[in-house]
């Protein structure tokens, strides 16, 4: 079982085994993410995060038999690697969440060679307990309402993470993100380079002929391109953020 960005050990959620597991609800998860600066995004948020964040596109795995690398979309929470400008004085300063933070610290996950995939949890993170916090079970060993919705969610982000690679399948398949580079200056005066993240090619995206147009304009993906492209106005905005070193 692989371990995503901001978890510790994931261990599958059981009726008998964690029967008596809470969690404090209370406690924040803000520290899990401090140290990160970008989180995976679903298509589905770009109209919201697009307000808030740079969007950009990242490979996540080899080219394989000819085949281009697949890639996957990142909301930018910071410029330089291991800072994240979004959180001060412990708080969560953008208006808009994304779900992968919001789902923690459960996760649906892979168990086992078939593929089954269960409602899992950080079983490092402090907040939970058998003493304190929101019962993850009722007494006759049943889900209670809470995990539950859990689950619900879980299963939401999963459906639209699956909706997210097949975009992103598409856009890879049609030749549209090209290695992107931006000059940003910090509020000290201090130049960086970014790079490493992938944006839409303009001049590809104009060349599409008339029925690849038809076609991304009915599954939503000339929408999901023109978020994207209003988004990148957010890193200048994002560049003063950054504390003076």
């Amino acid at each position: 079982m692989s371990t995503p960005p901001m978890y510790g050990a994931l261990v599958p959620l059981d009726r008998e085994l964690h029967k008596k597991l809470r969690l404090d609800t209370s406690k924040s998860t803000l520290d899990k993410v401090k140290g990160l600066n970008s989180l995976f995004l679903t298509v589905v948020e770009f109209a919201e995060a697009c307000k808030e964040f740079p969007i950009v596109f990242v490979r996540v795995g080899e080219a394989v038999e000819g085949k281009p690398a697949p890639v996957a979309p990142l909301a930018v929470l910071g410029l330089k690697p291991g800072v994240n400008v979004i959180i001060k004085d412990d708080k969560w300063t953008a208006n808009y969440t994304p779900a992968y933070l919001r789902r923690y610290p459960f996760a649906m996950a892979r168990i086992n060679e078939a593929n089954d995939i269960a409602v899992c949890f950080d079983s490092e993170w402090s907040g939970f307990s058998e003493s304190e916090g929101t019962p993850l079970f009722a007494e006759d060993g049943q889900p209670t309402e809470f995990t539950l919705n859990a689950k619900n969610f879980l299963e939401g982000f999963e459906q639209e993470s699956e909706r997210t690679r097949l975009a992103c399948d598409a856009l890879v398949a049609a030749d549209l993100l090209q290695d992107m580079r931006f000059e940003a200056t910090m509020p000290n005066g201090e130049k960086i380079d970014v790079e490493g993240f992938l944006t839409v090619n303009e001049q590809k995206l104009a060349e599409l002929d008339d029925a690849k147009v038809l076609e991304f304009f009915r599954n939503g993906l000339l929408s999901v391109l023109e978020l994207h492209r209003v988004s990148l106005g957010n890193m200048s905005r994002l560049a003063a953020l950054h504390q003076p070193a």
